[in-house]
């Protein structure tokens, strides 16, 4: 998709690490980053995730290219895991800059199912997932638009007379795709820059400090006040510890402070 849309040949990514593929034309530069998968073995390779921040770092995202196949026909917690990590990485607001792209657009669907109906059955599944996995309501729906764009950069995708690879419906893809992403771009939304701060994520020692002057005055009533309650209990119903009590064995019955007191005011006698 990089080569189609630059006008260059396809750019992989080599092994773990992100690549950058550019454009330039009427003094605007188009930079795509083309990053690596996030599942390995059926989890989330972390370290994918950190090596993708990391490549990020003192760049500003634009636009996220959520992209994924139409063709895919069943999804689970794996997909809205990988939501959920670009999430916890980026941020939430990051959606609100985001694009779904859907390749293998040029597919024949099942058992005679129109199209148009199969796309926005896969289309409306995907959002679902989408909004579960970055936690958007249904009141932000329109705070997070998550447009779609379908493309087709296969060898058997037809072309108009322009040479330009088309949809099945005759849109040409790339120009529809660029049209999509500039929709993105002025919706009014910040883009995302990612700095060290972003990269590694909240303090957690900072996410309980709110709390800390409530469990202080927790413990104060629940444990120093019932500790004097029960004090001034023991005094009023005369009850004593062992060791005062072996103290009064020893030197008589009268109270140890009073005892105390007596002999220092028989010294100054």
């Amino acid at each position: 998709m990089c080569g189609s849309v630059v006008g260059c040949c396809t750019v992989q990514s080599e092994g773990l690490r992100p690549t950058m593929c550019s454009r330039t034309r009427a003094g605007f530069t188009l930079n795509i980053i083309d990053t690596p998968g996030l599942i390995e073995g059926g989890y989330i390779n972390e370290q994918a995730v950190d090596i993708i921040k990391r490549f990020l770092l003192g760049k500003t995202i634009d636009v996220l290219l959520y992209v994924d196949r139409l063709d895919a026909y069943r999804m689970d917690t794996l997909d809205e895991q990988v939501i959920r990590a670009i999430t916890n990485s980026f941020g939430k607001d990051i959606w609100r800059r985001s694009l779904v792209v859907l390749t293998h657009a040029q597919l024949s669907p099942p058992d005679g199912i129109d199209y148009n109906d199969f796309f926005t059955r896969r289309s409306e599944a995907l959002l679902r997932y989408i909004r579960s996995g970055a936690g958007i309501n249904k009141r932000e729906y329109g705070d997070f638009p998550l447009p779609i764009a379908l493309v087709e950069n296969s060898g058997r995708c037809k072309a108009n007379e322009h040479g330009e690879k088309i949809l099945p419906d005759g849109t040409p893809w790339v120009p529809n795709l660029m049209k999509e992403i500039t929709v993105v771009i002025s919706n009014g939304s910040k883009s995302i820059h990612v700095d060290q701060k972003l990269i590694d994520g909240p303090n957690p020692n900072n996410r309980w400090k709110m709390f800390i002057p409530l469990i202080l005055a927790v413990e104060y009533f629940l444990v120093v006040k019932g500790i004097r309650r029960a004090i001034h209990a023991d005094i009023a119903n005369g009850k004593v510890d062992d060791w005062e009590q072996r103290y009064r064995d020893l030197v008589g019955s009268r109270d140890p402070v009073e005892q105390k007191g007596s002999t220092s005011r028989n010294r100054k006698a």
